[in-house]
């Protein structure tokens, strides 16, 4: 049964050696990949695609998010203090940061599939032997591995991107959430269950289990056609495209498949030329300081609710009742997640999408930088307002919208990006982007864990006044998207 389809596929590579070096004769149609997604539509593989190429975000959801509920077990088993807590998370994210920029080029030599393929293999090969870390350090060099595996499970969101018909593109973004949601409560629901009974190193060979299967039907999905003609096999992405059309019971455009001449890509210095200049800078600032606010959250939810420092606790009435024992002033005092802790966690998680449908609304009414500049500010708020004394429900509820809000804000601004920059210099635009991004989870941490044991209300204020610039930075940007027609060069 396999053997027919390689045939096809030979005898077009056949045609396609003896045809690509020459012009097609005058007067003969040509289509390009663009038009012949567009002519073939959404249909079955795009299904498929979607739930196998989104699914990688609930893997790399369990994998980014394990460190927030495996801290106070670490903590405990080795004595760490707050700021050996904080460095595990900083070097994952120091790994996604060099490793991104790594695969990243590896993708656009090798293709999008096989440095998918890897990025998988080689996260669920490092999570797995992080669960036998015999000590700290291990603990530390084998989960920064793992996040520079993870890094490359972005080039599943790019195969599914470049499959897309355009007026399909839109809705994507939005229903990502959905997997990195998913594989968020997967791992604290797991987390409830698990580090209470066989403990936190059977929670990380639980949590690479759904990449290994993932690893398994990502034969299903061909690499991009994309790709492909930028590489110039464009018999590979003819063959792909015919499948596609097959799958989706729909007719391939008439003609040869023939690909204009590639415009020369943006180069750094591109992002610096005069016109893109303030937007760049303001972008980047707005970048850092969104993946700043959102994995400040999420670490110090963790935090919170590690530490019960809420008002009317019993940890909260025992330190003004000047509880100062050795152990409670111990900075390795184990703390551990109690039912209702995980619960919260759910709660807050869940936040995630509760403002999905306004934060559309906000995009296509109000414009990018207007729903940005609006958001940016709540989250400001927001983060002061957890400076109140207030019950647990309460609590609850701050968390709840910090993690809706910060979630708007990566909508937005990953919109705004995209529609910023010309085509060919879009790619670089978003990379440099994504860097920056990182770094701003590599901070977080110590102002989450660390400063936040110091000083509770500085804390926050650092955090609110952070998104108060990026709301100032985003209001002043100097280019409106909203109904603007993509451009394709500089």
């Amino acid at each position: 049964m396999a053997t027919a389809p390689k045939e096809a596929a030979n005898t077009i590579g056949l045609e396609e050696i003896c045809t690509e070096r020459q012009e097609p004769p005058k007067g003969q149609k040509t289509f390009t990949v663009e038009e012949a997604v567009e002519t073939i539509g959404f249909g079955r593989f795009h299904i498929a695609l979607f739930l196998i190429m989104g699914s990688t975000g609930v893997a790399e959801a369990m994998e980014i998010m394990l460190i927030a509920v495996v801290s106070p077990l670490i903590r405990c088993e080795w004595h760490l203090q707050d700021w050996q807590v904080a460095l595990v998370t900083t070097m994952v994210f120091f790994g996604y940061m060099i490793f991104s920029i790594v695969l990243g080029l590896l993708a656009d030599r090798y293709g999008r599939w096989k440095i998918l393929l890897l990025s998988f293999l080689w996260g669920a090969y490092f999570s797995l032997l992080t669960s036998f870390s015999p000590s700290y350090i291990w603990f530390v060099f084998l989960r920064a591995m793992v996040g520079g595996g993870v890094s490359g499970h972005a080039q599943g969101l790019i195969i599914k991107t470049e499959f897309l018909p355009t007026k399909y593109r839109g809705y994507m973004l939005p229903l990502s959430q959905v997997f990195w949601l998913a594989g968020s409560l997967l791992i604290i629901g797991l987390a409830s269950v698990v580090n209470p009974t066989i403990g936190w190193r059977w929670l990380i060979r639980i949590a690479s289990i759904p990449g290994i299967i993932l690893i398994l039907v990502f034969k299903f999905i061909p690499e991009s056609a994309r790709y492909n003609v930028s590489t110039g096999n464009n018999a590979a992405a003819l063959a792909t495209l015919r499948r596609i059309a097959k799958m989706n019971r729909a007719a391939m455009p008439e003609g040869v498949l023939r690909e204009p001449a590639n415009e020369r890509r943006g180069r750094f210095k591109d992002l610096m030329h005069p016109k893109y200049l303030r937007t760049t800078l303001q972008i980047w600032i707005i970048w850092l300081g969104i993946a700043f606010a959102y994995y400040g959250v999420i670490l110090a939810s963790a935090e919170l609710l590690e530490r019960d420092l809420v008002c009317g606790s019993p940890a909260a009435a025992g330190e003004e009742a000047g509880d100062d024992s050795e152990e409670s002033r111990s900075p390795c005092h184990c703390r551990l997640f109690s039912p209702s802790a995980y619960q919260t966690m759910i709660i807050s998680t869940v936040g995630e999408i509760a403002l999905n449908p306004l934060n559309i609304l906000g995009i296509n009414f109000l414009g990018r930088r207007l729903s940005l500049c609006i958001t940016m500010a709540c989250t400001a708020l927001f983060f002061l307002l957890l400076n109140i004394c207030i019950s647990s429900a309460g609590m609850t509820g701050f968390l709840f919208m910090l993690r809706a809000l910060v979630s708007a804000n990566f909508n937005t601004i990953y919109i705004y990006t995209a529609e910023v920059y010309p085509t060919t210099m879009r790619a670089l635009g978003m990379g440099t982007s994504g860097s920056l991004c990182r770094i701003g989870a590599m901070v977080a941490p110590f102002i989450s864990q660390v400063l936040m044991s110091a000083s509770f209300t500085g804390a926050l204020c650092l955090f609110a006044s952070v998104c108060v610039v990026c709301a100032i930075s985003a209001f002043t940007l100097p280019i409106e998207t909203k109904g603007r027609a993509l451009l394709q060069i500089k």
